[in-house]
């Protein structure tokens, strides 16, 4: 009678650790990793279904399907609600390839008559936005990763405080795990104040959410017709100048003005009603142009069929045909992103991809360096920016297109974060931002297949163990 039980139980096992192995072949999209566990699961179908059970199994990709049917949900809301801005139907057959690209990802069309202006380091961005809350008169909504309690922070408390005693919509969201770089909280100061504040799946014991995966890293401020986005978290470390504190941050934020910025509110929106389940109706503003870029709100994360962002990046370079400009503190790139911009320098594209010297996360820098090579061979060129950290984002292809935001070049941003980044179709703008690259570069160090050639045995192994975990750093 007990064979008869061993038997039945090793059978169980080893039909689960099919159904198991199944499971990987049909969910992972990485063909080496399919590969891996299913070999685990056959050939060690007990330790191997306990590890995939533990390990295996993405209950990350899981939750990010549930969040993007809900925000679907809220999307058709808004939209009936008339929460974007007026879009740019091509009828007329003059939509170019990228911009096709762009619609089919994203179902949308690019928005006309917009206003855009870079803004250098808190010392500019911050200003700006600050007098943008105190002119607002309908609403405002700021959504960012990082809001770290300081100098910076306290001067946005009050702003926010002044708009809400105004009788302005105020609504702030801070990201769960972001906002746990702030010993004092910033949100919870608002929120005495009786102002509207949202966490973004904060971690919790009960109900049980301890995953730091599928984090909101967008950076949105909405008031009124007034729009920033970018990279820039509210820190006092994006203050240069007269500042004397370690940890600086170079980094760069964006002024927006035109219908666009009716997309920068629906994407706030969007993630304040999946935090809150608050969908009601915000009173529509009338949309006004104010410059001549054409514009675009490209709002990605995981659980979706595409990865939108890095989909629209490989696009815009594998169209380039004169240069491409990048800027990204975090360079651990898909395979296909690889394989873009190689194949973009193999076509005598001028790549110039700057990184900075000194990364807060040293182990990514060590990892980049592993990979850099391949793009080197290729015919890309790689600087090192001089210190502080450069936290800037961006890309400028062909003096005409530039797509800049939240996302970095690594696999957290393209494959687990929520992101937010905008194209930018205008040949001035293009210009001012690969100009600025050109002109960073010149004080930056060249790295070249010399150099990479020359690192001792110690460090090339260091950095290969590091590369290993990239697609989790």
């Amino acid at each position: 009678m007990l064979l008869y039980l061993e038997i039945a139980l090793l059978t169980l096992v080893h039909l689960a650790a099919c159904a198991a192995a199944c499971h990987a072949l049909l969910t992972k999209h990485d063909p080496r990793s399919a590969l891996g566990w299913t070999a685990l699961l056959l050939f060690l179908p007990v330790a191997g279904l306990i590890i995939y059970l533990i390990f295996g199994i993405s209950r990350a990709q899981s939750a990010a399907e549930r969040i993007m049917r809900k925000l679907a949900l809220i999307e058709s809301s808004l939209d009936a609600q008339g929460a974007c801005g007026t879009p740019k139907k091509f009828q007329d057959g003059s939509e170019t390839a990228l911009a096709g690209l762009g619609r089919r990802l994203m179902k949308s069309y690019l928005c006309s008559g917009n206003s855009v202006q870079a803004l250098h380091n808190g010392d500019q961005a911050y200003p700006a936005m600050l007098a943008a809350i105190d002119n607002a008169r309908k609403h405002v909504f700021l959504s960012t990763y990082i809001f770290n309690y300081g100098h910076a922070a306290r001067q946005f408390i009050e702003a926010l405080e002044r708009a809400h005693q105004r009788g302005v919509d105020v609504r702030v969201i801070i990201d769960g795990v972001g906002q746990l770089y702030s010993l004092r909280k910033p949100w919870r100061i608002l929120a005495e104040k009786g102002i509207r504040t949202a966490l973004f799946r904060p971690l919790s014991i009960f109900p049980p959410r301890l995953g730091i995966n599928l984090r909101s890293h967008r950076k949105v401020l909405v008031c009124d017709n007034i729009g920033f986005t970018g990279g820039m978290n509210i820190s006092d470390g994006n203050l240069l100048i007269g500042n004397t504190r370690k940890n600086l941050i170079q980094d760069m934020h964006f002024r927006v003005m035109g219908p666009v910025v009716g997309m920068l509110r629906k994407a706030f929106l969007l993630n304040w009603g999946f935090c809150t389940e608050d969908i009601a109706p915000v009173p529509p503003l009338k949309e006004e142009n104010a410059g001549s870029c054409q514009c675009r709100i490209v709002v990605d994360g995981p659980g979706d069929d595409y990865d939108v962002i890095n989909d629209l990046m490989c696009g815009a370079i594998n169209l380039s045909r004169k240069s491409v400009r990048i800027m990204t503190p975090y360079f651990l790139p898909t395979h296909d992103l690889m394989a873009a911009l190689r194949s973009a320098a193999l076509r005598g594209v001028d790549i110039r991809l700057v990184l900075p010297q000194k990364n807060n996360l040293r182990f990514v820098k060590w990892a980049t360096e592993r990979i850099l090579p391949t793009l080197l061979g290729a015919g890309v060129r790689v600087w090192y920016q001089n210190p502080p950290f450069a936290h800037t984002k961006l890309l400028a292809i062909d003096d005409y297109y530039s797509l800049v935001g939240s996302a970095n070049m690594d696999s957290r941003s393209l494959r687990l974060n929520f992101e937010l980044d905008m194209e930018i179709y205008d040949e001035d703008f293009s210009r001012q931002l690969a100009g600025f690259v050109d002109m960073t570069i010149k004080s930056s160090s060249e790295i070249d297949s010399a150099k990479i050639a020359s690192l001792s045995l110690p460090r090339k192994l260091r950095n290969a163990a590091f590369w290993l975990f990239s697609p989790y750093l």
